[in-house]
């Protein structure tokens, strides 16, 4: 079959599976998935993998075609599109940015008998909600704005927050969310995680609560103590759905990162009505991006014309020197967001005290989490004299607390199991640094820039995140019985390579 008409039976089953899940929502809402559900579902997947492979062959044969007629526009790697494919090119609408915003956010209500905003504050959802606002005004309709508060957020992106509620109140039905989740710490080996407002740590908090925000958890059924926000926002879209078709504005834009472009431009997504910038996330629930198509001189055109709140943070990462592309809202430990620490005790030194004793290595995080060397594994690392890098990640495991070396033995064990079936039955010390970049090679120096770095969910070795909670409790014992069997950093023992 070729890719059109594999595209054509894909749209067909996509079209069923969207109409079975609608159909059957009562009980996709229980998770008790039909078997009509389950076999739409199996074709769909059955038919991207075959698209996919058929699109890899003739989009090879094409490249061999062009390079021997000399008609080769860029040198192409296999299985990518030539350049001059129009799919790779942004296309024009022939209408300003802001005025098809508006059209997409009038047809979304149009559309969707529940809508809500996933507000975080920053200057994109802040446009967004100014915009889905003032065409709920305009129709006498209320949404719903999910904020979820970090606790660790600077007072200006709170107090924003807490305007743009009070701008809206006739026509939003307010979700601050202030419950204890798990957040990532990666300034910090004895406190990979920590739990923001932590009811028995209330003393702590670094700022009071708003009176706005949701504490009692019954509130949220589905909410449980130490859920991670990756857990939450999805399972919090399900709830408030019900059983309605539902859909959730988000405010994030191509040109912020090429993630966030493929959320958009990923052609094989399930969709609604074939709309590009929605996504089908769950249930019957779609994410929706109004604004993917602006770029940050739109959102500043935006509000220097409107005369609209935005967040103050922004002026003050701008007169701190923070480069437009880096200004961005997000709770500060993570993996990537660590290193906009420092900014704390610049914009806000009333409350960098207050985050110093809250979260264990706020400090040295804010100090290093910009330099290049050892001290959390960033871009050039050494190892020390007389060891290999081998024999220092050893060191470095035994220097762990017992948890967290644990947790890594465990992924580097997965790492190191796959390699060996795959050519790699030792791996090598080291490999190129362009290997060790693309991860086309292992090493024992990738392993050792994770420790370093305290990259906790291993990314480094191409792991995702692993689901916290009674999920993560089995997979401990598992991985605990399978490095075992295999013989490889056997539990028990002192660490070494093979059993």
């Amino acid at each position: 079959m070729t890719t059109t008409e594999i595209k054509t039976d894909l749209r067909s089953a996509e079209a069923a599976l969207l109409s079975t899940q609608i159909q059957y929502k009562a009980e996709l809402h229980r998770r008790e998935w039909v078997p009509e559900y389950n076999a739409a579902e199996a074709l769909v997947k059955s038919l991207l993998n075959a698209y996919r492979e058929a699109q890899s062959v003739e989009l090879k044969a094409e490249i061999a075609r062009r390079k021997a007629a000399g008609t080769m526009p860029l040198p192409a790697h296999a299985g990518g599109k030539p350049e001059s494919d129009p799919r790779c090119r942004k296309t024009p609408l022939g209408i300003d940015v802001l005025a098809a915003a508006r059209q997409r956010i009038a047809a979304a209500f149009d559309e969707f008998p529940r809508l809500y905003i996933s507000f975080s504050a920053g200057k994109d959802s802040t446009v967004l909600l100014h915009l889905a606002a003032e065409e709920a005004r305009r129709r006498k309709r209320r949404i719903g704005c999910l904020f979820v508060d970090l606790e660790g957020q600077y007072k200006l992106t709170i107090d924003h927050a807490e305007l743009c509620y009070g701008m809206y109140e006739d026509v939003l039905d307010p979700y601050w969310v202030a419950l204890p989740m798990a957040l990532r710490n990666a300034v910090s080996e004895y406190e990979p995680k920590w739990e923001c407002w932590d009811p028995d740590r209330e003393d702590s908090w670094i700022r009071p609560m708003s009176k706005l925000a949701i504490r009692d958890a019954s509130e949220l059924p589905f909410f449980t103590r130490g859920m991670e926000f990756e857990e939450f926002v999805p399972a919090f879209g399900k709830w408030y759905a019900g059983d309605k078709l539902t859909g959730c504005l988000v405010g994030i834009r191509s040109d912020e990162s090429l993630n966030r472009f493929r959320t958009i431009a990923h052609r094989t997504k399930a969709r609604f009505l074939n709309w590009q910038w929605s996504t089908w996330v769950a249930g019957t629930v779609f994410n929706l991006y109004p604004i993917y198509d602006w770029k940050t001189v739109d959102v500043w055109t935006y509000h220097g014309k409107t005369g609209l709140p935005y967040n103050a943070l922004y002026d003050r990462m701008q007169r701190a020197g923070v480069p437009l592309h880096n200004q961005r809202i997000c709770q500060p430990y993570g993996d990537d967001q660590r290193r906009g620490l420092w900014l704390f005790h610049l914009i806000e030194p009333e409350t960098w005290s207050r985050v110093v004793a809250r979260v264990n290595g706020a400090n040295s995080g804010a100090l290093y989490a910009r330099e290049s060397g050892n001290i959390l594994g960033n871009i050039k690392i050494t190892r020390p004299e007389g060891h290999t890098w081998e024999s220092f990640s050893m060191m470095l495991l035994e220097s762990l607390p017992a948890p967290a070396a644990e947790h890594y033995r465990n992924k580097i064990a997965v790492f190191l199991r796959w390699w060996s079936e795959r050519g790699f039955p030792e791996i090598p010390d080291q490999a190129t640094i362009e290997e060790e970049a693309s991860r086309s090679k292992p090493s024992w120096r990738r392993v050792c820039k994770v420790l370093l770095r305290h990259d906790w969910w291993c990314k480094g070795l191409s792991f995702t995140m692993t689901i916290a909670g009674t999920p993560y409790d089995k997979y401990l014992q598992m991985m605990k019985r399978r490095r075992a069997e295999w013989g490889i950093l056997p539990p028990g023992r002192t660490p070494g390579i093979r059993g």
